[in-house]
Parts: C-alpha cells; sequence; structure tokens
C-alpha cells in the first residue's frame, strides 16, 4: 500500500513500521532503501527521481542530507547515465569503471571486471580492501594473484603510483610467494627466503623465485617436525610437477642458523 509516491509500508517481524522506497525506471523496479518515517522514504524517492530525470547530477553533488545513501545515490546517476542498472556504487566509463567507497574514495578497475564487482560488495577493514564470496572474505588484491599479508612496495607495486588504480596493467607482483623477497645483486637479480619465528631468520639466496618458495616450504616443514607450533602458510608452486618440486625440496639447502633456532626456538 503506498501513502506517499514512491513509498511502501512495511514491517518488522515483531511487528513495528517501517517504509519502504522504491522507484521503476524502464519497467524496472529498483529498491531505494528503508525508512523510518513515510516523509524521509519520500524524499529519497524524489532525489532518485531528480537524478534519473536531470543531466546535471554528478557523484559529486551528493550530500549527507540527501535521504538517499550515497551508494543508491551513485547507482542512480549511474543509470541515467549510462542506462545500465547495477546495484553496486559503480559508475561506467568506455574503458574501466569507477567502484565508490565513499565520496572522496574510488577505486579504478578494468571493465573485465565489471561482472564480479557488480555482484560482490567491496568491504574495508582498515587498510583491508575485502568482498565476501561464498561465506568467506577475500582480499580484492587476490585476483592478481597477489598473496595473503603482501605488502604494497615489497611484494607489489602500482605503476604509476596511484594505489587505487586497480586495473590489471598499474598491477606489478614483485614477489608471488610466502616468505620470498627479490633483490639486485651484482647487477643479477637473486630471490632470498626468509621465514618469522621470533624474528625472521634468512633461509637462503636462490637463482629462482620457485626454489625460493620451495625453500620456505623445506624450512617450515623442518620447524614443524621438530616440535615448532606455528602454522606457517605453505608455497604452491603450480609450474611444477609432483618430481620435479621433490627433486627440488631435496636438493635444495637451507641456513645453518635455522637448526639453531630449531635447537631453542621451538615453542614459537
Amino acid at each position: 500500500m503506498a501513502i506517499l509516491p514512491g513509498v511502501a509500508i512495511a514491517y518488522h517481524s515483531d511487528g513495528t513500521r517501517y517504509y519502504r522506497a522504491s522507484i521503476t525506471h524502464e519497467n524496472k523496479h529498483i529498491s531505494l532503501g528503508s525508512f523510518d518515517q513515510p516523509e524521509t522514504a519520500n524524499k529519497a524517492y524524489t532525489e532518485a527521481l531528480s537524478i534519473l530525470k536531470n543531466p546535471s547530477y554528478t557523484v559529486e553533488h551528493y550530500s549527507p542530507a540527501n535521504a538517499l545513501s550515497f551508494e543508491k545515490f551513485v547507482v542512480m546517476v549511474n543509470l541515467r547515465a549510462s542506462g545500465v542498472y547495477i546495484k553496486t556504487p559503480i559508475l561506467l566509463y568506455p574503458q574501466y569503471f569507477l567502484y565508490y567507497l565513499g565520496p572522496d574514495y574510488a577505486l579504478k578497475f578494468d571493465k573485465d571486471d565489471l561482472f564480479f564487482y557488480s555482484s560482490h560488495t567491496i568491504q574495508q577493514r582498515g587498510g583491508y580492501l575485502f568482498v565476501c564470496h561464498y561465506g568467506s572474505q577475500y582480499s580484492i588484491l587476490s585476483r592478481y594473484g597477489i598473496r595473503k599479508f603482501a605488502v604494497e612496495g615489497r611484494d607489489y607495486l602500482f605503476s604509476n603510483g596511484d594505489n587505487r588504480d586497480y586495473r590489471y596493467q598499474n598491477i606489478k607482483v614483485l614477489n608471488h610467494f610466502m616468505g620470498v623477497c627479490v633483490e639486485q645483486h651484482m647487477g643479477r637479480q637473486r630471490y632470498t627466503a626468509s621465514i618469522h619465528i621470533n624474528g625472521n631468520y634468512i633461509i637462503g639466496r636462490y637463482p629462482t623465485e620457485e626454489e625460493a618458495a620451495i625453500a620456505y616450504n623445506k624450512a617450515a616443514d623442518i620447524l614443524n617436525r621438530k616440535g615448532c607450533k606455528k602454522q606457517f602458510i605453505r608455497n604452491y608452486i603450480t609450474s611444477l610437477s609432483k618430481e620435479a618440486y621433490l627433486e627440488q625440496y631435496n636438493r635444495l639447502t637451507i641456513s645453518d642458523k635455522l637448526y639453531s633456532v630449531i635447537n631453542f626456538k621451538t615453542d614459537s
């Protein structure tokens, strides 16, 4: 039952009344949110109608005084500008799209990611950006092959210096594996494997990234077998067959210093 344009009465499970605002645009019924007062719900409807009719409205016109949430405001601006309804706060451009986390905070993505982010809400906790997928949290960096706990500047970087530009061409992965860091030595690139047990310990330096990753796995296995309780994340090297992995695993040596850690700090 509508009591004001764009407003319908609804009830919570405990019987209390609230008001839902919605708008229909080109036969598409769009929810605008739930409100405590019918006047506020109607204001949200009126704002959405104004955005759809007035091409001068942009995301920059949003104000905290609006009845529409910021996310719904972006949805309406994009719908009018592009003709495409997307339920997440996305603004489409010819070669990319912006995903708005706030009035002054937007992430840039390639069009290839539109299907994913049109159905997944980006959430933020501190500096950690993630989506929920099948009940689990996934860092948005994982879509680029960047591992969990990776550090910007050490393990990956944004080529143009803009850490809000998540287009694939702008993200450069430096270190693909846990415990591995690339460095330059005598004009050559080499890979240092290290592991953290009450401090960082160097496992060794190796000519390839895969060897350093395997050495990290080997050190973690040895520590756990010797009684270290820490649950180390293992590296998965998909480029090697099982036989090739085992050959390198058995061949690679680790620093003698690690054995002193095993002898004195296995309670870590």
